[in-house]
């Protein structure tokens, strides 16, 4: 295989967001059980000669229908090892992947998922959110996801990607 064939070992982990009811609210999507039965934020790999944050905008859009009114890229990564079911989609030898966090600014829109992936999805609070998350990896990234939204509280003005909110985050100092 050449590597337009093989998946990068890069992908995003995004959190789309949205203000309901005095609150945040982030969608979650569950993994079906041939894909690990777990809630997740939607996650999907980088495509080759794609930018990190047309990745972090299509993935919503394909995995569940919402549209990013708003997108930032939190200063949070991590890499995990590449599981084996994984390991064919990747180039021999690849024993990682990097994962890159965003937030996505989203109004008024309900996801709308395939059953390929996922079983179900909701919209929930942050203690909620923390609750259904399985991996350690996902709780550090929410975790920095909600700081920012702590920063802008309610402005989805802010939340639409404005100058003031990358000053505000790029201040947390937190990595």
């Amino acid at each position: 295989m050449t590597h337009v064939e093989y998946r990068q070992p890069v992908q995003v982990l995004v959190y789309p967001a949205r203000w309901e009811d005095q609150g945040w609210r982030y969608s979650l999507l569950h993994r079906i059980p041939g894909r690990g039965c777990f809630w997740q934020g939607v996650s999907g790999g980088v495509e080759w000669g794609e930018t990190l944050y047309k990745a972090a905008r299509r993935e919503p859009v394909e995995e569940t229908g919402l549209r990013p009114v708003g997108l930032h890229r939190a200063d949070c990564s991590d890499i995990f090892a590449l599981q084996k079911e994984w390991q064919p989609y990747y180039a021999p030898g690849t024993a990682e992947v990097a994962e890159h966090v965003f937030l996505a600014f989203v109004e008024g829109q309900q996801p709308l998922i395939g059953a390929a992936e996922h079983d179900d999805w909701l919209w929930c609070t942050y203690g909620e959110a923390l609750d259904l998350l399985r991996w350690p990896e996902n709780v550090r990234a929410l975790q920095y996801c909600e700081r920012i939204l702590r920063l802008i509280g309610g402005d989805i003005a802010s939340a639409q990607g404005s100058q003031p909110l990358l000053d505000a985050t790029a201040a947390i100092g937190y990595h």
